[in-house]
């Protein structure tokens, strides 16, 4: 026998010298249970370190005067929020009680245009980044009709409602034509980019758990990835682990992506572009990796999806980051984005019905039937699928490739021009629409503030710093693109003459939030500023 277990031996038999044989299975039990919990304690998703560092901020809450000062701060924050959307809607009336009779059809559509058309910001000219991605007139009125035939329709009845779901079925089989899926691609529609991301966690956080037995399942996305797989994570009990993307060309970093595969690993996320500076993940690598370890892949195209599927039409070149490429599984993208639709559609495509059949709910014991759903939403809003559809069928492949083609070389010409200017920097090569600009002379939220008072309103990142524009149609009209880098050029002419000036206002706080090491403060900000969105006045209006 080995001296070591001959010692280790020796040890536990002088340990339970005589011991009754209820202390000894006592004894064992209370290390075992120990030993057990101990591991689990150990073995959790954060790290000691993060778990410790939260216990203390939790911790130092309960000191009065840490107390006193932040709630004196949420205090502080949610006045300036209440106070912002007191500006904001100053000319508003609020009705806060029913009325005692029905308005008129004329009163409605008065309050209903006049509630529309609050706000700072001009985005029917341009002035917005993202947000609204085209203007038509046309189109709107088209979209006024169509909706109002298919306002009451519901996709959940198809035996009343064929047709809704007829179009349904057309707008996702166009769409897995356009993203070169096979006759075995298929989807949904949904409500938005944030419900089509949940739904593809969901499909396989369910596969992963059927076929695989995986029961902690491990989503492995760029830290650039969408915060929607953040919310589905939250929902569906998944763990993210985030990678971090290569510092000069701020693309996911595919080494480290490959290192963090674990056996709990039940999806790979790319984007196509992602959000924060619009730059292209390299999707081939990894479907590579999801080839080779038998991992789905998710290629987000929310933003950009349908710009990317035209690119080629438009002459762009794309690297290839749909279903051409093997390892890719599935494909999110916003019909209500470039694909010109009415806000509230977005699609969820994969390459085959065997990753759908576990996005759908199925409910077989309930008494009041049988119940099957395709995505989150039991009863669907018709008039939007019709909507969708009807979007489609009026602009066609060819205006959608010429609206690629502007837009595209719109984006370059800005970018193009940014990149000649002093004291800013572009992020990374932009693959379709989105620009992002940093600074290492100055801090780039007062170019920010400089351009809101402009009348300009863009997108502010964080980790680093930075601001970013997204390219949309409206931008394209003429003079729009010239009078933006006008505005620029101008504005930080001004801000590298002092480049120590503090940040004030809302990006001040904005930016504070970023020092911040207890992110559940930052939380609480962001939850004073939800809170906002739901402000009336407590008087109303009579």
């Amino acid at each position: 026998m080995y001296p070591a277990v001959d010692s280790v031996r020796t040890f536990i038999n002088h340990a339970f010298q005589n011991k009754e044989p209820w202390q000894i299975a006592a004894m064992t039990s209370t290390v075992t249970l120990a030993t057990v919990w101990l591991w689990t304690f150990v073995c959790q998703d954060e790290s000691l370190l993060e778990r410790g560092k939260k216990h203390l901020f939790k911790l130092a809450r309960y000191v009065p005067s840490i107390r006193d000062r932040i709630n004196k701060e949420l205090t502080n924050v949610n006045d300036t929020f209440e106070k912002d959307v007191v500006r904001r809607l100053k000319e508003a009336s609020f009705i806060i009680e029913l009325p005692k009779s029905g308005l008129n059809n004329e009163e409605i559509l008065n309050l209903v245009k006049q509630f529309v058309h609050l706000g700072d910001y001009d985005w029917k000219g341009g002035r917005v980044s993202g947000a609204v991605y085209r203007h038509n007139d046309e189109l709107a009125q088209l979209m006024g009709n169509v909706y109002a035939i298919a306002s009451y329709t519901n996709p959940l009845h198809p035996d009343i409602f064929p047709g809704i779901c007829k179009m349904e079925a057309e707008v996702v089989r166009i769409a897995c034509h356009l993203f070169n899926g096979d006759e075995a691609a298929c989807g949904t529609m949904t409500t938005g980019g944030t419900e089509s991301i949940l739904l593809a966690c969901k499909a396989y956080r369910d596969y992963a758990r059927d076929v695989k037995g995986i029961r902690k399942p491990e989503i492995i996305m760029p830290v650039t990835a969408h915060a929607a797989f953040d919310k589905a994570a939250q929902y569906l009990n998944i763990k993210i682990c985030c990678i971090p993307v290569d510092p000069k060309n701020f693309t996911v970093c595919i080494r480290t992506m490959r290192k963090s595969i674990t056996k709990n690993t039940i999806m790979l996320v790319g984007s196509a572009p992602n959000f924060p500076y619009g730059t292209l993940d390299d999707i081939a690598a990894i479907s590579e990796l999801g080839v080779k370890y038998g991992i789905p892949v998710h290629v987000d195209a929310c933003l950009g999806g349908f710009l990317a599927c035209f690119m080629s039409d438009a002459g762009y070149a794309l690297p290839p980051f749909d279903f051409s490429l093997p390892g890719v599984t599935s494909i999110s993208a916003d019909t209500h984005k470039y694909g010109y639709a009415p806000k509230g559609s977005s699609l969820i495509l994969y390459r085959n019905k065997n990753y759908r059949h576990y996005q759908y709910t199925i409910t077989t014991d309930w008494p009041g039937g049988i119940y099957g759903s395709p995505t989150v939403n039991g009863s669907r809003a018709g008039g939007i699928i019709a909507s969708c559809w009807a979007t489609l069928m009026f602009y066609g492949r060819d205006e959608y490739v010429n609206s690629t083609k502007k837009i595209i070389e719109t984006t370059r010409y800005i970018e193009q021009n940014l990149r000649d200017m002093d004291g800013i920097f572009v992020f990374g090569t932009p693959a379709t629409s989105v620009i992002a600009i940093g600074s290492k002379d100055f801090h780039i939220y007062r170019l920010s503030e400089a351009l809101s008072s402009k009348g300009w309103n863009l997108n502010t990142l964080q980790f680093p710093s930075g601001i970013h524009i997204c390219v949309t149609h409206v931008h394209t009209e003429p003079g729009v693109a010239d009078n933006f880098l006008e505005d620029v050029r101008n504005e930080l002419k001004i801000v590298m003459e002092d480049r120590n000036v503090p940040v004030e206002g809302k990006l001040a706080m904005y930016g504070m939030s970023q020092s911040i090491p207890d992110r559940s403060v930052v939380g609480d900000f962001t939850r004073c500023f939800l809170d906002s969105m739901y402000y009336t006045d407590k008087n109303g209006t009579k």
